[in-house]
């Protein structure tokens, strides 16, 4: 269905996007990512197809083989698929997990068996060398799964398990909201759903990051991101039926409050982490006062470095004293 475009000048175009809110102090909120699967992987899905149309054509062994070569192709596609996306979401976290099973190591392999076994017919030799060029051709181009961890030293796995429950639930909630916001058919609303889900997921990364702060924002990630998902879903049911304008604007003004909220608890956490790293270096040059020892930071080194004396006074002390 074709939708109306409207932005901020168009006629009923939303006056609010004139004064956007400023991102939260932890870095700048992406907006809408591209989504990791391409073309390539698409590819992948597209290339089964001929052996499946051919293989009724060929007697019952090779419609056997056919259709085997079709799973195994398939499947490749399948692993490779969720791969690239667990992959993803490891690069875009900088404390992960390594994925529990490696799919696109799978998908190297199973696509090496499935063009192993359709180049059966012309003899094990050259089914071997098309199982090694399927499978290496594969892992060339997309590469290993994340093997080991990422930035788990020292952190509780049972704190990053409840973690990863709660952003979980956060993400299916967020997922909710753009689908019941669909059927209003505007495109502000939806963008506009959008950029609260960025300050969201800003706030998400940031508990992410740091495990310990799940007690501080918990109560946004579950309590708060529930109410505007009932509200986000009673909205669109109410929009769709007789477009209520007052209705759109009370919905727009309660995403705004949501968002400097979000964003407000999100500058918070980053800058009690401030706090904390300026206490812990206060207690430091403490104990090294009381030890008799004196800090050296990068600007006491500079105020030992005598001054460099005039190049007058090098020159004399060079040569020696003047004759009068």
């Amino acid at each position: 269905m074709a939708r109306r475009f409207g932005g901020t000048h168009s006629p009923g175009g939303d006056p609010r996007a004139k004064s956007a809110p400023a991102p939260p102090a932890g870095g700048p909120v992406r907006g809408k990512r591209p989504h990791p699967v391409g073309a390539r992987v698409h590819l992948l899905f597209v290339l089964p197809f001929p052996f499946a149309a051919s293989a009724f054509f060929k007697d019952p062994t090779g419609l056997a083989i056919n259709l085997v070569v079709f799973a195994l192709l398939m499947l490749a596609a399948w692993l490779t698929r969720e791969g690239v996306i667990a992959q993803d979401a490891y690069d875009t976290r900088r404390v992960a997990r390594r994925p529990a099973i490696p799919r696109k190591i799978f998908g190297a392999v199973a696509m090496g068996l499935g063009l192993g076994l359709a180049g059966l017919s012309g003899g094990i030799v050259p089914a071997a060398i098309f199982a090694a060029l399927g499978a290496g051709l594969h892992f060339t181009a997309f590469g290993p799964d994340p093997l080991k961890d990422k930035g788990m030293e020292g952190i509780d796995t049972f704190q990053t398990d409840r973690v990863a429950r709660a952003v979980g639930e956060a993400e299916q909630h967020l997922t909710a909201m753009s689908d019941a916001i669909k059927r209003c058919r505007e495109r502000q609303i939806e963008d506009r759903v959008r950029e609260f889900q960025t300050h969201v997921r800003a706030l998400l990364r940031t508990v992410e990051n740091d495990p310990r702060r799940l007690s501080a924002a918990r109560r946004y990630m579950g309590v708060y991101l529930l109410g505007a998902r009932d509200a986000t879903v009673k909205f669109a049911d109410l929009y769709t039926r007789n477009r209520d304008a007052q209705a759109r604007a009370d919905y727009l003004a309660l995403l705004d409050d949501l968002q400097k909220n979000f964003a407000l608890r999100t500058e918070t956490l980053l800058d009690s982490d401030r706090q904390a790293l300026d206490i812990e270096m206060d207690v430091l040059r403490e104990r090294l006062e009381r030890e008799g020892l004196r800090p050296v930071l990068p600007l006491d080194i500079l105020d030992d470095v005598p001054e460099p004396a005039p190049a007058s006074a090098r020159n004399t002390s060079e040569k020696g004293t003047p004759n009068v």
